[in-house]
């Protein structure tokens, strides 16, 4: 049976919550490799809306294990904040496990991604003030804490206090702000630590051992292609590995065991936070009115931060990317239902860059940051399409808007979602 890879193809926000909560009931693990709670998923289960910012979209399903892996960074006060939620809604967590590897978010760093944000000022990079990026960073210069430090605490003190040997040199004389104690800190993560113990496991044993029974393992990522801090617009990025690449070093899961790498992209593009986008509608006059049109039609804000989303038109330049970057096999395509009622709906099909045509992503920065979108103008359509539960069903001009994206995009359609229910998915050929 297969290890499945489920990621974002543009700056997130697509809809990858919905996609994995689908698969989840056929799937018997669902692990979150990458990220922390510095972006969440929307599910939405007939009348009840779920809000999730950390825990693995599987959570929701009664017959799958969901599993925080290696790779992502964990705080723990929002870990079980958000168990504690979902139980007093009903929903067991009782399976989820978490990786002894994964890296935890100390105080310190909360405290250090807001003052360096706030300090950037007109150069800021739109972070969530998470902790997230300094933790990762500790990760890289091998001082960071992690899970199965818990469960030591002579070990827990000694990398606490290396840690803030420096951080709080940072603190004091970069940012004036007041030192950091390691009693605080120890004793702040330590209160977690017997909650925590009985699901920490080792998740990539776990994991392959389930794959040797013969079991199905979706991989779901947080972020996005384009927030991936190798392959994404950088510096304007998240601070981990959001491709499926990143599935296998967050995860401890071989690359030869991966089967299927689906890409859920939306049937428009949005941004959170700072960086380029071609097909942004901003400024005055009608850009500015679809922008505002798609955010409001779409609740386009932040499930995790609030923030309003940036809004723009469906891009093939990046959705061909992220299919070869990802070696994308399946798009899922979302939210077709938003766009109901448009009259002529651009599509960006290449890029102009001073005078030259780019149809596959410019290799720079300064490039992709001068880029200018090149449009297809296709006809709308006016039925309300949200009942509709096949493709044959949606309207002609619906369906030729799917086919049209399709074929410049570099992968099939497999399913479009045409709401944001469960059943708001018209399935044009099986996932699993």
């Amino acid at each position: 049976m297969p290890a499945l890879v489920l990621i974002g193809a543009q700056w997130g926000d697509e809809g990858k919550g919905k996609a994995t909560d689908q698969l989840g009931g056929s799937v018997d693990y669902v692990v979150k490799f990458n990220g922390g709670n510095n972006a969440g998923h929307t599910v939405v289960i007939g009348e009840h809306t779920y809000a999730l910012h950390l825990l693995p979209s599987g959570i929701l399903s009664p017959g799958c294990t969901p599993v925080i892996a290696n790779g992502v960074v964990l705080d723990l006060t929002v870990l079980f904040e958000e168990i504690d939620a979902l139980e007093a809604r009903g929903v067991s967590c009782a399976k989820l496990v978490v990786s002894a590897d994964a890296h935890l978010i100390p105080s310190y760093n909360r405290t250090l991604d807001r003052v360096a944000e706030r300090y950037l000022g007109k150069r800021r990079l739109g972070t969530t003030g998470r902790g997230i990026g300094p933790t990762y960073a500790d990760k890289m210069n091998r001082i960071g804490i992690r899970v199965q430090d818990l469960l030591d605490e002579g070990i827990l003190r000694q990398k606490v206090e290396a840690a803030l040997e420096m951080k709080n040199q940072i603190l004091v004389k970069v940012y004036n702000r007041k030192a950091v104690t390691a009693d605080e800190v120890v004793e702040e993560m330590l209160s977690y630590a017997e909650r925590l113990r009985p699901r920490v496991r080792d998740t990539g044993l776990l994991l392959s051992q389930a794959l040797d029974r013969g079991e199905t393992v979706l991989l779901e990522g947080g972020q996005a292609t384009l927030l991936d801090v190798d392959h994404g617009t950088y510096p304007f990025v998240t601070s981990s590995s959001a491709t499926s690449g990143g599935a296998c070093t967050g995860s401890g899961i071989a690359p030869n065991r991966i089967d299927k790498v689906i890409a859920v992209v939306k049937a428009y593009t949005t941004r959170v936070g700072e960086g380029p986008f071609p097909t942004e509608l901003t400024g005055e006059g009608a850009d500015a009115a679809d922008g505002e049109r798609l955010r409001k039609v779409g609740a386009e804000y932040g499930t995790t931060t609030g923030r309003p989303r940036r809004c723009g038109w469906y891009d093939t330049v990046i959705a061909r990317y992220a299919a070869r970057v990802n070696g994308v096999t399946d798009f899922v395509l979302t939210k077709l239902d938003v766009l109901t009622g448009w009259d002529k709906i651009p599509v960006c099909v290449a890029y102009d860059v001073d005078g030259r045509r780019h149809e596959e992503m410019p290799m720079t920065q300064t490039d992709f940051h001068h880029a200018k979108p090149v449009y297809d103008y296709l006809d709308g359509w006016t039925e309300d399409i949200t009942g509709v539960r096949t493709f044959e069903d949606l309207p002609k001009n619906a369906q030729a808007y799917v086919h049209a994206l399709e074929a410049c995009s570099g992968a099939p359609f497999s399913s479009i979602g045409v709401g944001p229910d469960r059943e708001q998915t018209l399935e044009l050929r099986p996932l699993l």
